[in-house]
């Protein structure tokens, strides 16, 4: 059965009503017909097209907010076909066997795009990219239009810079991985934070460094013991800012005494996702030496694979010269949307935090009620929490959960020596409801294992 377009526009009512993106309000509304029955099973949806002038909205926002219910499964889709109605455990005979599109997964630690805004961002783009026709394209340092809007996001922040203190690159893993190239020699020794970000830990290993832990305790940052370790290291790597994977935020104070003896990288990529509380002062303000890395994977999204770093013009330099080993420069267009974004102050919006907000209370209201025993202090700022079981499970939870329809990070990805079974990152960047289940899943798998059950899955990729 096939339903029309302005059926469904009549169906939805005042969906524009309410809180939240446009795309995502829209989903909700025609999930929640699905779900009383008044779509039925198996009717053929208009296309994002028809629906859109039923609306009178863009076809970005129906397509947005068709993909969000087959993620969910309440749309199934196939080629040059309606998509159709379903409900998210009736699997349609066309998914490819070996795939499970209900499982939850809570190994991507990023908020979804924000559609209407992004669509906005790349438009504005296009319309500039036309005066950058009459160039090669190859910037090894990015569009100027980029740099001066980076400066100026570090300016309004209360940090003086001039736009040839920032190189563009395809994201913050892009930066690590080129300053651990440029700034390293073998068995040198890199000090990080314990746990920290994972691909930092695989840049400064393929880098062929010795890592050297310094432990970020339920108090913070140890000055002293920096201090001291920083003695012996030829570079350090800290994320003070909403720290990957704990949350935690570095005090002013400590920000102030901190001066490692070593060149030290500041990873600035959760800096704007501030959920109680002001965004952190660059740490640059006290260390101007410091080398900063920033993205706005976090802050608008991970598709956008834009990141900068911020550092004196001499290291700019070396850094250009090494970069075309891997790579030739950052797409212009991106660049361009990147920088209405910045320009616009369209970064970690209000709507952003607010939802972040929302899902970090619901996470660790599930966690209450069906893992009471788990301690997760609530951060504040940040995409998630870290978990901490009484038994040393992460790794093994890690293998079994998927069966439960849950994918999970285990501890130990975080750190190095095998630390951390005891932990386990839960990033708080789903919607409420799925937060939710996705926690009663893992306290299934979690019974499972104190039954002696055992898992086969290997690692989910971690972001």
């Amino acid at each position: 059965m096939k339903i029309s377009s302005h059926a469904v526009a009549r169906m939805v009512g005042t969906w524009q009503e309410g809180p939240g993106p446009a795309h995502q309000r829209l989903s909700d509304r025609l999930r929640l017909l699905i779900l009383d029955g008044r779509l039925s099973l198996g009717a053929a949806l208009p296309s994002e097209r028809d629906l859109a002038t039923a609306l009178g909205i863009s076809r970005t926002t129906a397509g947005a907010a068709y993909r969000t219910l087959v993620e969910h499964g309440y749309l199934a889709t196939r080629a040059r076909a309606r998509g159709t109605v379903r409900l998210p455990h009736d699997t349609p005979s066309e998914r490819p066997a070996g795939t499970d599109p209900s499982t939850i997964d809570l190994s991507f630690a990023a908020p979804p795009a924000p559609v209407e805004i992004l669509h906005a961002a790349f438009a504005a783009a296009l319309e500039q990219l036309p005066r950058h026709f009459e160039r090669h394209g190859y910037d090894r340092c990015g569009t100027s239009e980029l740099r001066e809007a980076v400066a100026d996001w570090y300016r309004r922040r209360g940090l003086s810079t001039a736009p040839d203190h920032i190189m563009i690159t395809n994201g913050a893993q892009h930066a690590l991985g080129l300053l651990a190239r440029t700034l390293l020699s073998p068995r040198d020794t890199v000090l990080i934070d314990h746990p920290t970000y994972p691909h930092a830990i695989r840049a400064f290993t393929q880098a062929r460094a010795r890592l050297l832990p310094v432990a970020v305790g339920s108090s913070g940052w140890d000055v002293a013991q920096l201090h001291e370790a920083g003695r012996t290291a030829q570079l350090a790597y800290l994320i003070p800012d909403f720290h990957n994977p704990t949350g935690m935020c570095m005090s002013a104070s400590e920000r102030r005494r901190l001066r490692p003896a070593c060149p030290t990288v500041i990873d600035e990529t959760m800096t704007e996702l501030a959920l109680d509380g002001a965004t952190p002062e660059p740490f640059a303000v006290h260390m101007p030496t410091a080398i900063s890395v920033g993205s706005v994977s976090k802050s608008v999204w991970g598709g956008l694979r834009i990141g900068w770093i911020r550092a004196a013009p001499a290291l700019l330099d070396r850094l250009e010269q090494a970069r075309p080993a891997t790579d030739l420069g950052t797409p212009v267009v991106e660049q361009l949307a990147t920088a209405v974004l910045l320009n616009e102050r369209r970064t970690a919006g209000p709507d952003t935090l607010r939802h972040l907000r929302s899902q970090r209370d619901a996470l660790s209201q599930a966690l209450t009620e069906h893992l009471p025993d788990v301690h997760a202090p609530r951060p504040a700022g940040g995409v998630s929490l870290w978990a901490s079981f009484p038994e040393p499970i992460s790794s093994r939870l890690a293998a079994i959960a998927p069966d439960y329809g849950v994918t999970i990070a285990a501890g130990p990805r975080f750190g190095v020596g095998g630390a951390f079974e005891r932990h386990v990152r839960l990033p708080y960047t789903l919607p409420s409801g799925q937060l939710t289940e996705a926690i009663r899943r893992l306290a299934r798998a979690r019974r499972a294992l104190a039954r002696g059950a055992t898992g086969t899955h290997t690692p989910a990729p971690v972001a």
